[in-house]
């Protein structure tokens, strides 16, 4: 085997939670630490230490990513009423991705990862949909309430000398109701947009934007004027080069052109439309085991993780004893872009050929027809053969030697 590669400098390393902190774990031993010498600083956002800490380590990584300039994070729990009594939690502590997407105040690209034995089943797609996300506010960022009974809900917004400048009511209830307040920054949409037509510019892809501008006349409609007065004032002449093209259109229209396309675009969402339609996307493709997840910040910070969940259910077999067999792929791809963008950052071409290598040999295994159970009905062309995660890996490492 050759010699270890030696990293010049660390990455962010956020540990999370359930049976992806257990991949998170076999990755690093069995395809990781045997040809790197790995560099991190390591935050462990678990929901226990979590909750230990207050949630100051989630804070302290985002921080560290910006310092760094790149991070790997493990899914982690969000959570739920139910969960708070389960972990004997101190509050409900709010997503670690939304506190760290709101430091880094960047924007999420999600890209599935294709191979040549699944087909899409949109069927005319050929070619990758790569969902842009803004990743600040919205329903991330609400402040909720629920009414316990009769009374009048207002909307007022009081500027910085201590005057109001507007009041409107939201609903005047007769009974109990519920509440939300969500709101978005111009700096953070001018950010989202500067970002996206960056991304489409560096993969030559035309970039779609949707909203609900109907509806939403001042909140949907700033981000789409906002959009395009960038687009015309900076980017129109080089999209025009590049034969590439940006337009605006509604939420349920891009959701529709998007079933007739063949793919090949990017399409770039509000918050919530971006993390549903990512999920939409990448189970057309084949899973959301195979789709990647990089948070790009405006001032050249990136954080990879996979776009899935913490996968409880596979978990709670695996706590019973039974054997692992999830899907690794989205998870090995989140530590191959970090290492990737290291050693492109640090001009370490062993770092980074040594991720291209590990991507390679992951789409090799596959599309010879060993993979995990959820990919195998999916399968084309060869006949797959359902392995567990480490007999996985394992051929996976015998094709990266």
């Amino acid at each position: 085997m050759p010699e270890k590669i030696i990293m010049k400098n660390p990455i962010a390393e956020l540990d999370g939670d359930e049976m992806t902190r257990v991949l998170w774990s076999m990755i690093k031993k069995e395809l990781l630490e045997p040809y790197i010498e790995l560099k991190t600083e390591y935050y462990d956002l678990g929901l226990q230490n979590r909750d230990a800490t207050s949630d100051s380590v989630t804070t302290e990584a985002g921080e560290a990513i910006k310092r760094l300039r790149v991070g790997v994070k493990c899914a982690t729990i969000t959570p739920n009423a139910r969960q708070m009594g389960e972990f004997g939690l101190k509050q409900l502590w709010k997503s670690s991705n939304a506190t760290i997407r709101a430091i880094l105040d960047g924007t999420v690209f999600r890209a599935p990862i294709l191979i040549n034995c699944i087909r899409p089943a949109v069927r005319n797609w050929k070619k990758p949909i790569v969902i842009a996300r803004h990743a600040y506010g919205d329903i991330y960022k609400a402040v909720e309430f629920a009414a316990p009974g009769a009374g009048r809900a207002e909307l007022v917004f009081t500027d910085s000398g201590g005057n109001e400048l507007f009041r409107d009511t939201v609903q005047d209830f007769k009974g109990p109701g519920l509440l939300m307040a969500m709101h978005n920054t111009e700096k953070s949409i001018r950010s989202f947009a500067h970002s996206c037509f960056q991304y489409a510019l560096g993969s030559k892809q035309d970039l779609w934007f949707g909203a609900k501008d109907t509806i939403l006349k001042v909140y949907d409609q700033g981000f789409r004027d906002i959009f395009d007065r960038i687009f015309e004032a900076e980017y129109a002449d080089a999209f025009k080069s590049a034969g590439i093209e940006y337009f605006y259109t509604l939420i349920d229209d891009a959701a529709s052109r998007a079933i007739r396309s063949e793919g090949g675009f990017i399409w770039a969402c509000k918050n919530y439309d971006g993390d549903v339609m990512s999920d939409l996307v990448s189970t057309a493709f084949g899973s959301l085991a195979m789709m990647t997840s990089v948070l790009v910040s405006p001032d050249g910070c990136f954080e990879y993780e996979a776009a899935h969940g913490t996968v409880s259910r596979h978990y709670q077999r695996y706590l019973k004893g039974e054997e692992a067999a999830t899907n690794p792929i989205a998870t090995i791809f989140a530590w191959t872009g970090a290492l990737r963008k290291r050693g492109e950052l640090d001009g370490d071409a062993r770092l980074a050929g040594f991720a291209d290598a590990l991507e390679a040999a992951c789409i090799k295994t596959m599309e010879s027809g060993v993979m995990t159970r959820d990919l195998t009905a999916l399968c084309e062309s060869v006949t797959p053969r359902a392995v567990n995660t480490l007999d996985f890996m394992a051929a996976i490492k015998d094709n990266l030697n």
